[in-house]
């Protein structure tokens, strides 16, 4: 049976894990529709009377109420769907190549890189993340290429320290020795060897990376640092803060409720697919 065959009928095993990734299916759809179509992209237009309770009779654009300013809560929504994986998923591509390269080569080589790279992950991680994060976006000025250079430049330090550690461990098996023996290069079991067995973490680091991206930004956003000319959950909680004592709540609730779910899939199924992958694990 093909390791991708073996993947599948673990995870069909756990109903819990189809059913969180039918949850991210649908929040990336939901920002595909928004990428390609254009959906919701009127969101700025007032369409009715300010603070609107949720209302069926009206169209669906009026199903979560109104704003401040009469504009659509769920076209909002969307938008800030899309900006979540947008963001979320874009920080883990560019961050997992970083920590995957640095973890691999300070645990197989040590010595002088190893102290260098460990030098470099101690030193961002004393810095406290999210003055370093709100540091870089002051630095680079607001907007969605501030956030991704600002998460970007931390997100990779967990992936390498944990590819480290697994490396330091898996330098001196038997396989590597093997490997080493019939004269594979240092690219060969770097690559074809040791990342295949440590593969598992890379998936739950990735997981983490997309879940600390969507809450920095979120973050961000709240804070006036994120993205702009766009409307992104952060920015719904901070227009919300003000809404509660008048007995609006629907917009705190559509844009609080979106990110549980979406965070609380990612963990999920990242922990399950984890356990699928792990080469050690047994069903």
């Amino acid at each position: 049976m093909s390791t991708q065959n073996r993947l599948v009928k673990k995870l069909l095993k756990k109903p819990i894990a189809l059913f969180c990734l039918v949850v991210l299916a649908a929040y990336v759809v939901v920002a595909g529709i928004v990428f390609f179509t254009g959906f919701g992209s009127e969101w700025a237009n007032p369409l009715a009377a300010a603070h609107l309770p949720p209302t069926f009779g009206s169209g669906y654009r009026l199903w979560f109420g109104t704003d401040v300013m009469g504009r659509s809560i769920l076209l909002k929504l969307v938008q800030g769907v899309y900006v979540s994986i947008n963001v979320g998923f874009g920080t883990a591509i560019l961050s997992a190549p970083i920590g995957i390269i640095l973890g691999l080569l300070a645990g197989y080589f040590g010595g002088w890189l190893d102290e260098v790279i460990s030098w470099l992950m101690t030193t961002l991680s004393s810095i406290p993340g999210i003055l370093l994060l709100i540091a870089i976006s002051y630095a680079l000025g607001k907007g969605l290429f501030a956030v991704y250079v600002a998460l970007t430049s931390t997100s990779w330090i967990g992936l390498a320290r944990i590819l480290r550690g697994e490396v330091l461990k898996h330098r001196r098996m038997e396989y590597l020795i093997a490997a080493e023996a019939i004269g594979a290069s240092h690219s060969s079991r770097l690559f074809r060897h040791i990342l295949p067995n440590v593969f598992h973490q890379v998936v739950l680091s990735l997981s983490f990376m997309v879940e600390m991206g969507i809450r920095s930004e979120v973050l961000l956003s709240y804070l006036g640092l994120g993205v702009q000319n766009l409307p992104s959950w952060g920015k719904m909680i901070d227009d919300a803060k003000g809404e509660l004592h008048n007995g609006v709540w629907w917009q705190l609730t559509a844009a609080t409720v979106a990110m549980f779910f979406l965070l609380v899939s990612l963990n999920v199924f990242g922990d399950y697919l984890r356990d699928a992958l792990d080469p050690k694990a047994r069903y």
